[in-house]
């Protein structure tokens, strides 16, 4: 599925040393794309590039967005006829210590694949992803829609709202006129959570690591809600997403990519669920003191199911499984990393051709 759209076609891709950019650039690679990374290197230890090998299978280059001249040279060297934006500064809570860096990097280093974006001259499409976060979060419960107030408690969300008005901005002033070339849209996905994942202060990789330790979970925010999903899910949108405005100008420009509203579940929820498969406790680390951080946080999808055909294919009860099953099977065979990654790639795009989502049939 989507081979008729990528089969052959280069795309660049920034944030590929990332876990949802490793996850992106493996199924664009099994699409037979050609992909040419863009980003800093793996910041943790395990990463999933890595353990991917995904420096020998694509272009691969070690590189900052906040340079401007090299983006600019990146883009125009691989000529690429898609654009995936996924760089960034993605953690809530370091975006308090380090809010200059943050903003640099969420909103300066977009402008810049923006602007590098104007120098090309042929067609090429390009998909900007930033957060469900980029949402003024009112904290009223329901879902938040594309027409929604953009906005942002912490630096982190702040950030990904200005990124969203410079990409919205971009597209009035240069790529909606009139013999431009370039297309571009944004895509706002929610909680995302899979195999591969070793970031700090994420729930999931700081369950599997106490897990893999022997040690209880510590949850610093149990009662917090979050639109669980598995990353294959708003990949899977931003695919749809690139190919439909590939083949229409007329077709979205921001989209919310989220999962079903039974998949809205409290972070104790989530570890109950992960313990499931992983048996081992959990301890309320609660902290009164600590930075903020949303506790109510939904979005609604009936935007990109209406425009895209798209909707999640996995419920709560199979991304957990799939998810703790990643990483069980890779903590007792570490070379069980890329031919695992390969099967859900190979599941997931099943089950959504089982299920009848519309991008399932491309």
């Amino acid at each position: 599925m989507f081979s008729q759209t990528f089969h052959h076609k280069r795309v660049w891709l920034s944030g590929h040393t990332g876990f949802k950019g490793a996850w992106l650039a493996e199924w664009l690679l099994q699409l037979g794309a050609e992909v040419h990374g863009y980003a800093l290197a793996p910041e943790t230890n395990p990463s999933l590039f890595q353990q991917l090998g995904l420096a020998s299978r694509m272009h691969h280059a070690v590189a900052d967005v906040r340079d401007p001249k090299s983006v600019r040279a990146s883009l125009i060297e691989a000529r690429p006829d898609f654009v995936f934006h996924l760089a960034a500064q993605p953690l809530v809570r370091r975006s308090y210590a380090q809010p200059v860096e943050t903003y640099e990097t969420n909103v300066m280093g977009t402008v810049h694949v923006l602007e590098a974006l104007r120098s090309l001259d042929a067609p090429c499409t390009a998909v900007f992803v930033t957060t469900d976060k980029c949402y003024e979060n009112r904290e009223h419960g329901l879902p938040y829609r594309e027409e929604d107030h953009l906005g942002g408690h912490d630096p982190y969300s702040s950030s990904k709202a200005m990124a969203e008005i410079a990409i919205a901005a971009y597209r009035r002033s240069y790529f909606d006129e009139p013999g431009s070339r370039v297309r571009i849209a944004s895509a706002r996905a929610g909680n995302v959570i899979g195999g591969g994942d070793w970031a700090e202060d994420r729930i999931v990789p700081d369950s599997i690591r106490a897990l893999q330790s022997g040690a209880p979970i510590g949850v610093r925010n149990p009662y917090a809600t979050r639109p669980w999903q598995h990353v294959l899910e708003p990949l899977g949108g931003y695919l749809a997403l690139a190919a439909a405005l590939a083949a229409d100008v007329s077709s979205p420009r921001a989209l919310n990519f989220g999962p079903d509203p039974e998949c809205n579940r409290a972070v104790g929820d989530l570890v109950v669920e992960v313990l499931r498969h992983w048996p081992g406790a959990w301890k309320d680390h609660s902290d009164p003191n600590a930075v903020h951080e949303a506790k109510l946080l939904s979005l609604s999808i009936e935007k990109a199911a209406s425009t895209l055909g798209w909707r999640p294919v996995w419920g709560f009860a199979k991304t957990i499984e799939h998810t703790v099953g990643w990483y069980r099977a890779v903590h007792r065979d570490p070379a069980a990393s890329l031919p695992l990654t390969r099967e859900q790639i190979r599941a997931y795009c099943a089950d959504a051709k089982a299920a009848g989502v519309a991008w399932g049939s491309i």
